[in-house]
Order: C-alpha cells, then structure tokens, then sequence
C-alpha cells in the first residue's frame, strides 16, 4: 500500500522558520517527480514547489526564495524548508508524487503563522 505521511507543520510566528518531511512508503519514488501543494480556508489547493527525479526544483512565486524543497531518494523522503514565514502561509500542506500528474497524496499537515 502507498502512503505519503507529512510531518513537521505546527503554529509559528511571523518571520519564524519551519521544516516540513514527507515520507513515501509502499514503492519506490526515486523515478518520481515530488511535490508540496497547499489549501488555504475557503481557497483551492495551490502548488507550492517540486523536485522531478533528475533534481531540478521550481516553486510558486509566492514562495520562491523562502522555501526550499530538497529529495532524498535512499530514504523516499522529501522535504520543505520554510523560512520567513508570513500569515498567508497559513494552510493545510500536501505531500504528492507522480510521474506525469500527481496521482499519490498525503493526508496534509496544518502549518499556522501568526502575525
């Protein structure tokens, strides 16, 4: 059975820093393209950043230069740093995998920043 289990959210103030892990079970996903996605109250869930299989990185520009995504295929983990953070990063965070669309997810771990 496949599972992604996120870990690491949790309340912070502004301009504090924290580290979001997602840990992948089931398979492999070193051939795998990963990625963080987010749902605000009331918004849609939004893409926040990935890592393919190869290594190369893109984020949401809402993030960029704050957060960094990073892989570690011998452990099936991937990881998000989360740095600078502000209120409107407040979401339910979401783990995913795949090798065209993102066809695994994990249950989502709540990340709140107070102002």
């Amino acid at each position: 059975q496949v599972q992604l289990v996120e870990s690491g959210g949790g309340l912070v103030q502004a301009g504090g820093s924290l580290r979001l892990s997602c840990a992948a079970s089931g398979r492999t996903f070193s051939n795998y393209n990963m990625g963080w996605f987010r749902q605000a109250p009331g918004k849609e869930r939004e893409f926040v950043a990935s890592i393919t299989w190869t290594g190369g990185t893109y984020y949401a520009d809402s993030v960029k230069a704050r957060f960094t995504i990073s892989r570690d295929k011998s452990k099936n983990t991937v990881s998000l740093q989360m740095n600078s953070l502000k209120p409107e990063d407040t979401a339910v965070y979401y783990c995913a995998a795949g090798s065209g669309v993102y066809n695994y997810w994990g249950q989502g771990t709540q990340v709140t920043v107070s102002s």
